[in-house]
């Protein structure tokens, strides 16, 4: 534990449950799916600590079993941290630094600017913490603009030594806490959804697709691809129904997944541009801002997502309102045609 080297069997029963998910296509929120996992991992791996910023019920980190770390008995495994962002990521520094703990907990992803000084000391330091970010995007709905976060998967992918996760589906929430706590020099975000979305993984893999950041998810039919699209977490299933359009007009499109720019970037040339691809139209959607996504797509691919501030409403309006739709997708590959 001291030299971060995890249990010879930390991931058994974490593939067993990938394995379970891709079978069974469950449709839920990421968060849910990140749970889930969770309740595969901590049995497993005991230096895992967990914890919440009074936001227990809705991060998903508190496993059945794990105990309360508090006075008088310090046996349990989650901390109840209270409304106190900052400093409930400056103690887990502290306790990965001191060794022999994997600390984690969760907040909502608007709430990372608190937490920022010590996420990026974290990734200074070069110690192993894993922030779960839930409602991850204007799609938690009617708390409103104040908690729907837009710039901050750009602002937290912008620094240094910090792998951001937004998995589309239970397998890619699966496989993306494989790889956040195979990261022994690095601190990581789990960025995950409170509305539910459908499941995208449903064939094995055979490996662990999110460890290559990114790939092709679904490829283009009925001849060289014209259009790719691609889109992380939830806007994933969006891209993915925007193919079904545009292959049904005759257009062959592919889809690839990205649920970790940082890892994306660390593969070697030749994958990167098997990627990518050679298609002459790229368009994205993340329901975020464009930052950072040119790096994909180029500044004459197409972007659908937020240019400012989302509001108060159910997601399903949301996303109308803000044009973040199958429809949307296809009027901006059109349009590069």
């Amino acid at each position: 534990m001291i030299d971060r080297d995890l249990p010879a069997d930390a991931f058994e029963a974490l593939d067993a449950h990938i394995a379970k998910a891709a079978a069974e296509a469950p449709v839920n929120a990421t968060r849910v799916h990140s749970g889930a996992a969770l309740e595969t991992l901590i049995p497993a791996v005991p230096e895992m600590v967990g914890g919440s910023a009074d936001l227990t019920g809705s991060n998903n980190t508190l496993v059945k079993g794990m105990g309360a770390f508090d006075a008088p008995d310090y046996a349990g495994r989650y901390v109840h941290w209270g409304v106190r962002e900052h400093g409930m990521a400056a103690a887990m520094n502290g306790m990965a630094l001191h060794g022999g703990v994997i600390p984690y907990s969760g907040t909502f992803l608007a709430f990372a600017d608190y937490s920022r000084p010590a996420i990026r000391m974290a990734a200074l330091q070069g110690i192993r913490v894993i922030h779960v970010l839930t409602h991850d995007s204007i799609g938690l709905g009617e708390d409103g603009p104040t908690h729907q976060p837009v710039e901050h998967l750009a602002s937290l992918r912008a620094m240094p030594n910090l792998y951001v996760f937004r998995p589309a589906d239970a397998v890619e929430a699966a496989e993306c806490w494989r790889v956040a706590l195979s990261l022994k020099a690095s601190p990581s975000v789990m960025a995950l959804s409170r509305q539910k979305t459908p499941a995208v993984r449903t064939a094995p893999a055979g490996e662990n697709l999110c460890a290559r950041g990114a790939y092709e998810l679904a490829p283009a039919e009925g001849g060289e691809a014209r259009v790719s699209l691609f889109g992380s977490g939830t806007e994933v299933a969006i891209a993915l129904a925007a193919r079904d359009r545009l292959q049904a007009q005759g257009v062959p499109t592919r889809v690839i997944s990205v649920p970790c720019f940082e890892r994306f970037f660390e593969q070697d040339a030749a994958y990167r541009e098997s990627v990518v691809g050679r298609a002459p139209v790229r368009v994205a959607v993340e329901a975020a801002v464009r930052q950072g996504w040119d790096a994909l797509i180029g500044e004459a691919g197409g972007f659908v997502g937020m240019t400012g501030f989302g509001a108060s409403a159910p997601f399903e309006r949301l996303y109308q309102a803000f044009g973040i739709t199958p429809e949307a997708v296809v009027a901006a590959a059109e349009a590069r045609l």
